[in-house]
């Protein structure tokens, strides 16, 4: 095994080794990915395939982004970490960026989704107890069933998704779930408990399937949540950074969060990258030595951040984004197929729900997919997610589209 070299590794050996050696914690589709550049990846054997995941809305800015590649080579060169022990000549630069970009007073630098979750999670315990005046320990965050916002014990004890949670109890204690895209549902029990310090919601649930939800909710539970003194907190690790035609997914209804958290394209898929955004009252509440991450910050992903947001606005990403996601869902509203449940997204994050046919399912039509030169994925069994880089141009929309239409067509 240790003379294995990247050039004899084909499919069927990746494959073998990653179920021998590896958790059996995913189900990847049966391909072996060797190399990406903007919207294309390709097999270990030279095959060219469409990436219409990336990476679940991390490489927004296309694989490989030549200047956000740059950006990491050189600092690569001269100092990749630090940790939060010194200061360093980067993590400043790229604070004020961020802050800026995104209209917040402080970051708090973090590498991973789930971490940036759990970060703003205790940020409102913190503002709870020292701002709102909420009793030690009995601070509750409202979430809504059918959130995905990571896999950490915390996190879990928010989901209502047994995948997710079955087997790993006992979970922590306070949240409360409600029904997502139900205005009323947070009002009462907003209503009924004054110490509830947060609610944490996606402006579009990814994992769920991209349940988009209904014109007007961000802006009436927003509302609803300074009304009671409650903190409303966004989680954009996957909408967030262009992916739904809008800088931010709340930026369609002009809601801007006391709370906002970010990962997956603050990289362009280069580095594990999150931030969580907000202003002084809220952010001053955490002290030195209460919360922290050896690598949160460090200048490489200091540096890679900074180039990653610039190519969002120099390349117009999220205008893109908006413009060829109609052209998108209009395509695959017009499949003349029964097995195209519904269409639904905003932006270019859109799903088709999959009406079985034959023993049929997603998983069935991914698969065909990937044999006709596209690389989607199922979400619960029944949903396909379409996703591409979004530095994918009109002419390719249309010609996956095709593959699209073509591949349902077949069954």
């Amino acid at each position: 095994m240790s003379g294995i070299t990247n050039e004899k590794i084909t499919s069927q050996l990746a494959i073998e080794l990653e179920h021998k050696f590896g958790a059996h914690n995913y189900h990847p589709l049966p391909v072996v990915l060797a190399k990406g550049e903007g919207v294309f990846v390709w097999d270990v054997e030279g095959k060219r395939y469409y990436d219409f995941l990336s990476a679940y809305s991390a490489v927004n800015q296309g694989h490989c982004h030549p200047k956000i590649i740059n950006a990491l080579i050189e600092q690569a060169k001269v100092l990749t970490l630090t940790s939060r022990a010194f200061y360093n000549d980067v993590l400043g630069v790229y604070e004020k960026y961020v802050t800026e970009y995104f209209g917040f007073d402080k970051v708090l630098p973090m590498n991973s989704g789930a971490e940036a979750d759990e970060t703003a999670m205790k940020l409102t315990r913190k503002w709870a107890y020292m701002k709102k005046g909420i009793p030690e320990n009995e601070a509750k965050i409202v979430v809504c069933n059918g959130n995905f916002h990571g896999r950490t014990i915390t996190i879990i004890s928010a989901s209502n998704d047994p995948d997710s949670f079955a087997g790993f109890g006992p979970f922590t204690p306070g949240f409360i779930k409600i029904a997502y895209n139900d205005v009323n549902a947070l009002e009462e029990i907003l209503k009924s408990d004054p110490n509830i310090a947060g609610f944490l919601v996606e402006p579009i649930q990814g994992e769920a399937g991209v349940f988009v939800p209904d014109e007007g909710y961000l802006k009436k539970t927003s509302e609803l949540c300074k009304k009671y003194n409650v903190l409303f907190i966004a989680d954009e690790v996957q909408t967030g950074i262009a992916r739904t035609g809008k800088l931010l997914a709340c930026d369609h209804e002009n809601v801007k969060p006391d709370i906002l958290i970010l990962g997956k394209a603050l990289s362009g898929g280069v580095l594990p990258i999150s931030a969580v955004l907000a202003n002084d009252d809220i952010m001053l509440c955490i002290k030195p030595g209460e919360h922290g991450s050896t690598f949160g910050g460090n200048p490489l992903a200091a540096k890679v951040a900074v180039a990653a947001l610039e190519v969002i606005r120099e390349e117009k990403l999220s205008e893109k984004a908006e413009y060829l996601g109609n052209i998108l869902r209009n395509r695959l509203r017009n499949i003349k197929s029964d097995m195209v449940e519904l269409v639904r997204g905003k932006g270019l994050l859109n799903a088709i729900v999959i009406k079985p046919r034959n023993g049929k399912e997603a998983w069935d039509v991914c698969l065909r997919l990937r044999d006709n030169g596209l690389l989607a994925k199922p979400t619960h069994q029944h949903i396909i997610r379409f996703a591409p880089p979004l530095v994918i141009t009109e002419e390719q929309i249309n010609e996956c589209a095709d593959i699209i239409e073509k591949t349902i067509l077949e069954f």
